[in-house]
């Protein structure tokens, strides 16, 4: 047993271990107030909510309030092992200003009302509002953080009750471009490695997948790995100097927007020498002779031309993919958020298909996500797709799915696809879209271009609701405001990035008359009275357990079946793994074991889309590429940005993650450890650059781009030259007159064309010194970007006590 401050140390003590071993389990715990194990009253069954890794823990209580979070040892995610957001942001359940009541706007401000009164208005507007201007008046933006309860019966009120199609996730935001991507190649989503191919890979390759700092316990494993015998070798394709690239064996850094030129040389490469397992492409692909057409052109100096990488280090990093034995790659925001992001992840799997490197242990794809419950929102439809991967071009598929809901069909919209985020808010700004009902995600700080985004949703003509635990940014410009419980107040289910289900139990009561988005998604379908097409309730559940039932139902024979499972199962000592059913009663490691499942065109999710337009394909044009139902190899041309440097803004400015917080840090800004780790904003810039510009660190700078400028300090790192990093969590809520901040002020409102993905990455910038006082930087201190110097070693207080982590070692 070892205590150590997982602050300074966010990744723990390691435990090395080789190549087909089990990974050690080392159990992570940490209790305020100074308590034991034995002081603790309760252990109730959980999961991470501040990542998509889906970390197992039991969650303390004593006296009916959370005091401390212990990982579970058993489980196959995390085999014990905690996040510093795990262990600490618990304790934004217990903050003094969570919402504890509705509230109406009356006379220009919010006041506290009843529950009556706040849903009454809310189900007087949206009958009113279908009555004159029909459901497509109606819109609901979702989030990635409820649970799969949840997401279903939204989807099922607002697609089979209301028929309205403009039902979105802020997982538009992060990962819809997994799951795009996924469809593209595969016919469907669903991610086809797992994370115990970290156990068995010789070859991990991560493209825009800063790992350490987004999935810190799937960083923990690959350091186990790395520090053991016969390491991986470790492929990063990043423009920043990471933690994870400094473990890197070959580490590319292209201009950010250049994704798909960087990949077809890599594409190009793996083919010209053959490093292609015909027999695999032949039996499970489609598509090879086109591809190899497509990149033959991308040589590595080509390539160099546009990227900005060096051709002799494409050259060594296809080496490194054609020689690998078992190749794991994974994707994340540095390609979802980038231009042509989902082209991009297409040829991430073209990769692994040319090699033959799938379904195999050591061997898979993870299009990784970035909220913990961002898989159930597009496996249940509440992210601009039908509940359990339906297609909604095939009218087999929608009338299905009419027979589940016992509803006609045409009572299911789908004469176009579901609405993407992008499009509601462009709805909303022209007028069409007067109801906006906004849960658990806080857009006026997480949206691009915030001051447009504050213009649309300050508008007198929408009605906006707003569901969280506190008062955000959004909240604060609604016209209703529903308190909501949180983690650790509600029960449900929820699946990780490698489709492990976990169950949450509720271990305390929410504050004062907080609700469950269950509870208030179920209350507004009875006010409004949503009828089967017998008459019966459209939802029938009444509670979690029963909406868990009506899910497996729904799935029945999907992808993403969960027919199988039980919350009794969920209840066991490790999460388990989809589809579930009685072909895999005890859940599935990896897909594509023995073909590609979902791809003839009978079962696909979609149809796919055109490469510049993203206008959904015909069906016919679909069967009669992909006939025999094969995984597709889709190239694609390089195509620059919309907006790139100018000699006004000479900079591209990149957005992202830091370890210590999540989204808008509406929950880890409270935990006083996270927040004194990353207390404030810092703009990224090479050496080169800060001395060309005359700048040191700690300069007050100005970060402008042709809509807006904030206010940072800087950080000198190894971030490649002519590319600047904001991190985005920076909002309002806690200095309202603070000085803009916000990294999405900059950004632009442009998004992928397929994945309807906003571009985070790709902005001009400029930079200007506004002052430099000598003062030490206000820029984060300790982040795992920039290792902790001892001497400013982060200490919080919890109830008396630093922020040391118990970590128990198997």
């Amino acid at each position: 047993m070892t205590t150590r401050d997982r602050i300074a140390e966010p990744w723990g003590v390691r435990t090395p271990y080789a190549s087909g071993a089990t990974w050690p389990s080392r159990t992570d715990l940490f209790l305020g107030e100074g308590l034991t194990e034995e002081q603790v009253d309760a252990w109730v069954q959980s999961a991470s909510v501040l990542h998509s890794n889906g970390d197992a823990m039991d969650i303390a209580v004593k006296g009916g309030r959370i005091v401390g979070v212990r990982g579970r040892a058993g489980d196959r995610v995390n085999h014990g092992r905690l996040d510093p957001k795990d262990l600490f942001a618990w304790q934004a359940n217990g903050s003094g200003d969570r919402l504890t009541r509705p509230l109406v706007r009356r006379d220009g401000q919010l006041v506290e009302t009843d529950w009556d009164t706040a849903m009454d208005l809310i189900v007087r507007r949206t009958r009113d509002l279908v009555a004159e201007r029909g459901p497509g008046s109606l819109g609901f933006y979702t989030t990635g953080q409820l649970f799969l309860e949840e997401y279903y019966t939204l989807a099922t009120l607002v697609r089979g009750g209301l028929s309205c199609n403009h039902l979105d996730g802020n997982t538009r935001l992060c990962t819809a471009t997994s799951g795009e991507a996924l469809k593209q190649t595969f016919g469907a989503d669903g991610q086809p490695g797992s994370y115990a191919d970290v156990d068995h890979a010789d070859t991990i390759a991560l493209y825009g997948h800063n790992v350490a700092e987004t999935q810190t316990v799937l960083w923990m494993r690959m350091l186990d790995r790395l520090d053991g015998p016969n390491p991986p070798r470790l492929l990063v394709v990043d423009p920043r100097q990471t933690p994870v690239a400094a473990r890197a064996t070959v580490h590319l850094r292209p201009l950010p927007g250049t994704n798909v030129a960087l990949l077809n040389a890599l594409l190009q490469q793996v083919i010209a020498h053959d490093w292609v397992d015909h027999d695999f492409v032949e039996q499970r692909t489609v598509g090879f002779e086109a591809l190899a057409k497509t990149v033959a052109g991308y040589t590595p100096d080509v390539a160099e031309q546009i990227c900005g990488v060096p051709a002799a280090d494409i050259q060594a990093a296809a080496r490194l993919l054609g020689e690998a034995k078992r190749l794991l790659s994974t994707v994340l925001q540095g390609v979802y958020q980038s231009n042509q992001a989902t082209l991009a992840g297409m040829q991430v799997n073209n990769l692994n298909l040319l090699r033959g490197m799938l379904g195999r242990p050591g061997c898979g794809i993870l299009q990784m996500n970035g909220q913990p419950t961002a898989q159930n929102t597009r496996e249940t439809g509440a992210n601009g797709d039908l509940p359990a991967f339906r297609n909604w071009a095939n009218d087999e598929h929608v009338a299905d799915l009419a027979r589940v809901w016992n509803v006609e069909p045409t009572k299911i919209p789908h004469a176009t696809p579901p609405t993407h985020t992008m499009q509601i808010f462009r709805y909303a700004e022209q007028g069409s879209i007067r109801f906006l009902w906004v849960s658990g995600t806080n857009p006026a700080v997480s949206m691009p271009e915030l001051g447009r985004i504050r213009s649309i949703l300050g508008q007198e003509r929408l009605f906006l609701v707003v569901q969280d635990l506190f008062l955000t940014e959004t909240a604060a410009m609604a016209d209703v405001v529903l308190p909501a419980a949180t983690w650790g107040e509600k029960t449900g289910a929820f699946t990780n990035a490698d489709r492990t289900v976990h169950l949450s139990e509720k271990a305390v009561e929410p504050p004062g008359e907080a609700k469950p988005d269950l509870d208030i998604f179920l209350d507004y379908a009875r006010r409004l009275d949503l009828r089967d097409k017998d008459g019966g309730p459209l939802i029938h559940w009444h509670d979690a357990e029963s909406g868990f039932e009506a899910w497996k139902a729904c799935s029945a024979g999907r992808p993403c079946d969960y027919s199988g499972l039980s919350y009794d199962m969920l209840r066991g000592p490790s999460g388990i793994p989809w589809p579930v059913n009685a072909e895999h009663p005890h859940g599935t490691e990896r897909l594509y074991t023995d073909g590609i499942s979902f791809a003839a065109p009978d079962l696909c999710e979609s149809y796919g889309k055109d490469p510049v337009t993203g206008a959904p394909r015909e069906p016919a044009e679909y069967a009669a590429a992909n006939p025999d139902g094969k995984a597709q190899l889709l190239g694609a041309e390089f195509v620059p940005p919309h907006e790139v440097p100018s000699e006004d803004h000479p900079y591209v400015l990149t957005t992202g993650r830091t370890l210590f917080h999540f989204h808008t840090r509406t929950k880890t800004a409270r935990a006083p450890q996270l927040r004194k780790a990353a207390r404030e904003v810092w703009v990224e810039m090479s050496a080169a650059d800060a001395a060309r510009e005359e700048l040191l660190e700690g300069d007050l700078l100005e970060v402008a781009s042709p809509r807006a400028a904030v206010q940072a300090r800087l950080r000198i790192s190894g971030i490649r030259d002519g590319v600047i990093f904001l991190p985005f969590h920076y909002g309002y809520w806690d200095d309202p007159e603070h000085a803009p901040r916000a990294a999405n002020e900059l950004t632009l409102t442009d998004w992928d064309p397929l994945s309807k993905q906003p571009m985070f990455k790709t902005a001009a910038a400029s930079v200007r010194l506004l002052s430099r006082d000598g003062q030490p930087s206000a820029a984060p201190t300790n982040t795992a970007s920039a290792p902790v110097d001892p001497r400013s070693k982060a200490v919080a207080t919890v109830g008396g006590d630093e922020a040391q982590v118990t970590e128990v070692l198997a």
